[in-house]
């Protein structure tokens, strides 16, 4: 395992012990990447080690949210929730589908609890719709992808961009992408015809613009599948 990962100690945010956190190499094979940006490793899914979590008191959070600083009143928040509670993570180094979903699940349970963003709380479902992929678990995945789709729709209507690397353009492109995932062709396509439509995305963002361009004919493609007699039309 020692090929991808290494461990190192880090302060706990919350309890202010040192716990072991799991890191992942950055040399990695790039096989391919999805329409919403997923992108799949050669041998290793480095998505299993997203979440970085306190294995005495059971925080649970993103790199960037972990190392941060915390506003005084969701560490108060946080702290004041796991006194009475045990929930102190068993460290693993090597992580499986179920530790994964387990570290997610516990990241977004904080981030909601904190109101986080909705950017944040929006990737936090995405990417464990990513790990489902991986476990192919549709069900769970595009359950996910909902949660994440709505709330990118909302933090679009709320929250100034960008948040996270992300541009207000590129969460429109995302939301119909994750639309397409689920098979919603027509919410999808209500979306990206956003993008293909906006002649400042393609002065601008020509990379984005022809990724829309192709989605948007990929779904045509799968439209004229699912539906032959479209074909006739």
């Amino acid at each position: 395992m020692g090929e991808f990962t290494f461990t190192v100690e880090k302060t706990c945010p919350i309890c202010g012990k040192s716990t072991r956190i799991v890191k992942t190499k950055s040399k990695l094979f790039v096989e391919k990447t999805d329409e919403d940006f997923c992108v799949h490793y050669k041998d290793f899914n480095p998505y299993f080690y997203k979440i970085w979590f306190c294995e005495h008191c059971g925080f649970a959070a993103d790199e960037k949210t972990f190392l941060g600083t915390m506003p005084a009143l969701h560490k108060k928040k946080i702290q004041e929730f796991l006194e009475p509670r045990k929930l102190g993570m068993k460290f693993v180094e090597e992580r499986g589908i179920p530790d994964a979903v387990a570290s997610f699940k516990l990241a977004i349970f904080y981030a909601e609890m904190t109101d986080q963003s909705l950017a944040k709380r929006a990737g936090l479902y995405l990417e464990l719709g990513w790990v489902y992929r991986d476990a192919g678990e549709q069900d769970k995945e595009t359950e996910m992808l909902q949660r994440a789709a709505e709330l990118y729709d909302k933090s679009l209507m709320t929250e100034r961009y960008p948040i996270n690397g992300l541009s207000d353009n590129t969460v429109v492109y995302l939301i119909g992408a994750l639309y397409f995932r689920m098979q919603d062709y027509e919410k999808s396509t209500q979306y990206i015809s956003r993008i293909i439509g906006d002649q400042r995305v393609r002065d601008e963002d020509i990379k984005l613009y022809k990724r829309a361009r192709d989605l948007w004919q990929t779904i045509r493609e799968d439209k004229k599948e699912t539906n032959p007699e479209e074909n006739t039309k």
